[in-house]
């Protein structure tokens, strides 16, 4: 009997494995955000994305070389894609994700990233011909609902904002949304035109991210993408550093990529915004009081994440 319901975990797992690696990616980038929200106050942000970049490509680079699997034969169309997907999600979506929080605030850019799997949804509809029926689009929903639920609950010592930094705060939440969509989009593209281990992809992906961030430091007078060694004088934040860039970047970006090649890119993009939900236990953890609203929220979420795997 017990073989019989490990075989059957095992199937079910791997039916799933797309969607699987798109809950972890969302909870490993949980965990990171908590952190990269302790090094905001030390490192600034662009500084910050640039840093994470460089070890999580050092870190893909040393699992390349430990696991074997060497540069594949790739035919340049899927190279130059997962290079533009990196571009546009990683180096302009980053970019403009932190821009938008410095004006909105976490959970209101969170928000608006909400708006991404639906974007990711229509285009995927549009460029792939991937059809989603309706209990897909229900299942999207309902864990967009769950997630909008969290991340719009008002936080006790939030300051408002003007009405132009709102505006500009919603200019670049848009964008970091619609480049997140684009980005996720033309990597399925990529892995429809090729078979590429994710892998390789994180790689190249984060490659050209990381190279765009690289651009923006050489332009005059940006002294705040510039990186300043005074950070680096505490073990602390180099042990924070690794750490976060591990679980959110290497690790987070890798089972992105796992998720986009194994399911439909709108169910990927839905389940990868859930990583506001894996927050709250976190926040529990370290003494938060968490409301109902909240736990609402989670409930919602869960179940709509529920209807997309009920949909294997």
């Amino acid at each position: 009997m017990d073989i019989i319901f490990n075989n059957s975990l095992i199937t079910s797992l791997a039916a799933w494995k797309g969607e699987v690696a798109a809950l972890f990616a969302a909870c490993f980038w949980a965990i990171a955000s908590v952190v990269y929200g302790l090094l905001g106050q030390r490192i600034p942000p662009l500084q910050l994305n640039l840093i994470k970049g460089i070890i999580a490509i050092a870190l893909l680079v040393l699992t390349i070389l430990l696991t074997g699997d060497f540069l594949p034969t790739l035919a340049p169309l899927p190279v130059f894609l997962l290079f533009l997907s990196g571009a546009i999600g990683i180096g302009l979506g980053d970019t403009a994700f932190l821009a938008a929080i410095n004006y909105l605030g976490a959970r209101r850019v969170l928000l608006l990233g909400t708006l991404s799997p639906p974007m990711t949804a229509i285009a995927a509809t549009i460029l792939l011909q991937e059809q989603l029926n309706i209990n897909a689009w229900c299942g999207i929903l309902l864990t967009i609902l769950g997630v909008a639920w969290v991340v719009t609950e008002r936080v006790p010592g939030t300051s408002d904002v003007s009405s132009t930094q709102v505006w500009q705060g919603i200019g670049f939440g848009l964008l970091a949304a619609m480049t997140n969509a684009t980005g996720t989009v033309i990597s399925r593209v990529a892995y429809a035109t090729a078979s590429i281990n994710p892998l390789w992809a994180a790689l190249l992906r984060l490659s050209a991210g990381v190279l765009v961030i690289l651009i923006w430091t050489w332009i005059p007078n940006r002294r705040d993408v510039r990186l300043s060694y005074p950070y680096w004088r505490s073990q602390r934040v180099i042990f924070a550093s690794f750490f976060a860039a591990f679980c959110g970047t290497f690790l987070g970006i890798w089972l992105q990529q796992t998720a986009i090649k194994f399911t439909a890119a709108g169910i990927a993009s839905t389940l990868m915004q859930t990583s506001p939900l894996f927050v709250i236990p976190i926040a529990i953890c370290m003494g938060e009081k968490v409301s109902w609203r909240a736990i609402i929220g989670v409930i919602i979420a869960i179940a709509g994440i529920g209807l997309l795997f009920y949909l294997k």
